[in-house]
């Protein structure tokens, strides 16, 4: 491992129940460029925890993992990022659990990890907008609205292109645990 792979940052996703992460992988698989498609299906909760937090970063989604019952969701439709394409989600009860990472994260966010983000899962990046326009009018009357649970929160490295995988921790609490 190189000085530059130790210094790795850390990705935290949002955990999609095993059928959805399958369907929307396949999405992504049929419509993102294939020269840049190193992932399978995620929700990003923070882009770049710093590599020396890890002890920090296990903890806190241990703690909120135990915590939290599967967390409720809905995918609602279709996103445009301009020069590609996301399944829209929304979830109020995960954007708080990230509010609450965030604060105990404080500190050790990037610029682009201290904004909340637009939860979404691309299926199409790095396409010219005509490209992305034409695929959101072609599955626009496929993509139904279903509600579903997120299962929990996965740990990853960032190394330029694939992610390693470092662990997922599943939601297993009643939901409106004490969180001291």
């Amino acid at each position: 491992m190189s000085a530059e792979e130790d210094l790795a940052p850390f990705i935290v996703t949002a955990e999609l129940p095993a059928d959805l992460a399958k369907w929307a992988t396949n999405l992504r698989t049929a419509h993102f460029p294939p020269e840049r498609n190193y992932l399978k299906a995620h929700v990003t909760l923070f882009h770049a925890l710093p590599y020396f937090c890890a002890d920090e970063i296990r903890a806190g989604l241990a703690a909120e993992a135990a915590a939290e019952a599967p967390v409720e969701a809905e995918l609602v439709g279709l996103m445009s990022l301009g020069g590609g394409t996301a399944l829209k989600l929304v979830s109020q009860p995960m954007l708080d659990l990230r509010d609450r990472l965030a604060d105990r994260f404080h500190g050790l966010l990037t610029s682009q990890d201290t904004h909340r983000p637009r939860l979404h899962v691309t299926i199409q990046n790095k396409v010219s907008s005509k490209e992305a326009k034409a695929l959101q009018a072609e599955l626009e009357p496929q993509i139904m609205p279903q509600k579903f649970r997120f299962a929990g929160l996965g740990m990853h490295i960032y190394r330029g292109g694939p992610w390693e995988h470092v662990r997922n921790y599943s939601f297993r609490g009643r939901g409106g645990a004490f969180r001291g």
